[in-house]
């Protein structure tokens, strides 16, 4: 079993000067304890389950950008990239940056996005549900299009592409976020490479909804990485954060992705490192091995 960590906050003591030390600490730190991969929501506001709208929130390429100058091994990725916020040419582009530089460890994390107030403050383009679900839909298109190398005309509902070229070549795995078992889990099983559910899903239900999709599909269920985002709270011990990961494996997850209250920290960091040992050897449910890795 994997671990990864999202760094979800940057209100640091020290206030905004603190940022990029306490980021990079955030990012060596994760990359030094083992742990698999590394997570910025891409969000433009900071959002209500972690804190007030003022507070400090970094645009995630560019936070994802100065990660992969500090590491050499993790694996880095939004949870999850709003498609409405970039053209998805420009997109691939930002993604492709960031797997080139990186040396291969780049991952499009991407959803239909929900927090309106963001977009409306910042003057960018947020249509109903509906149109954001296509529109991730045709993303997820031309995304696989792009890292497959073809640069022929692409004509959608919603985007035109004369020629979506992708130099440098990128291929980074793509992981669709969210449970939505009719429209979600379906584009999991016909473009993704992983899904990732929340902490208090039913998770066994919304695994055996993504295998329905699978066989329908006849896409080979085991080739796609379950992941669960969760928090680790103030308090928790490292065999609590252990058998929740545990019982997490049993129902069938293979990568566990966590946010914990300051992860710059030698505790957190440590705590982490613990963690991540931990549940290396512990074997998901219906798997033999991960698969979402850097390429």
């Amino acid at each position: 079993m994997r671990l990864g960590l999202t760094c979800s906050r940057f209100t640091w003591p020290g206030g905004d000067a603190a940022i990029a030390a306490r980021f990079a600490a955030v990012a060596r730190g994760a990359d030094q304890a083992g742990l698999h991969s590394l997570w910025v929501m891409d969000h433009l506001f900071q959002i209500p389950n972690f804190g007030q709208a003022e507070e400090p929130m970094l645009e995630a390429y560019g936070a994802l950008s100065y990660a992969a100058a500090l590491t050499t091994r993790i694996t880095l990725g939004t949870l999850v990239t709003c498609p409405v916020y970039r053209e998805p040419g420009m997109l691939m582009k930002q993604v492709g940056t960031l797997d080139a530089l990186s040396g291969g460890r780049a991952v499009l994390g991407i959803g239909a996005g929900w927090y309106e107030p963001e977009a409306r403050g910042l003057g960018l383009p947020f249509p109903a549900r509906a149109e954001r679900f296509e529109r991730l839909e045709e993303t997820l298109r031309i995304a696989r299009r792009m890292a497959g190398g073809d640069d022929t005309p692409y004509r959608g509902r919603h985007y035109t592409l004369e020629r979506p070229l992708n130099a440098p070549r990128a291929r980074p795995p793509i992981l669709v976020g969210g449970g939505g078992e009719r429209k979600t889990l379906r584009m999991v099983a016909e473009y993704a490479d992983a899904c990732n559910l929340l902490h208090g899903a039913d998770v066994r239900h919304k695994l055996g909804v993504l295998r329905a999709h699978c066989v329908r599909l006849g896409r080979p269920y085991d080739e796609i990485e379950k992941t669960l985002h969760m928090r680790i709270p103030d308090g928790e011990t490292i065999e609590e954060s252990t058998q929740r990961c545990v019982t997490l494996a049993a129902q069938g997850i293979d990568h566990v992705i966590v946010t914990v209250p300051d992860p710059s920290t030698g505790h957190w960091l440590s705590h982490l490192a613990a963690l991540a040992a931990r549940i290396a050897p512990v074997v998901p449910a219906g798997r033999a091995e991960p698969t979402l890795a850097a390429h």
